[in-house]
């Protein structure tokens, strides 16, 4: 299972992604809701990184499936409006495969 957490200030502004863990929905190579998540989180760290002016430190690891980034400041509403647009993603997943294979969480920093 992919276990995803989101952490939020008060305000609702973004502070931390954590991603950990794989599907295991289907064999390595074939599983569409590991590739899935890797591809929202994986793209919307990008398009942050290439429109917007916020900064962030991240760290990875393939064999773990591990995707944590930490934003130096709450993210504007650029990052913001992006990062809404992959939890939105995430959660259709979700409910579409089931918590077996991705679960969702939030937590407020």
């Amino acid at each position: 299972m992919i276990a995803i957490t989101v952490y939020r200030n008060h305000s609702g502004q973004y502070k931390r992604i954590h991603c950990i863990g794989h599907a295991g929905f289907a064999q390595p190579g074939e599983d569409i809701v590991c590739a899935a998540v890797s591809v929202l989180v994986i793209n919307t760290l990008n398009a942050i990184e290439a429109f917007t002016d916020e900064s962030f430190d991240s760290e990875t690891e393939a064999e773990s499936g591990l995707i944590d980034v930490t934003f130096h400041c709450p993210g504007g509403h650029d990052a913001g409006l992006l990062l809404d647009t992959m939890v939105l993603g995430l959660q259709e997943i979700q409910d579409q495969y089931g918590t077996d294979y991705s679960l969702l969480t939030f937590k407020e920093v």
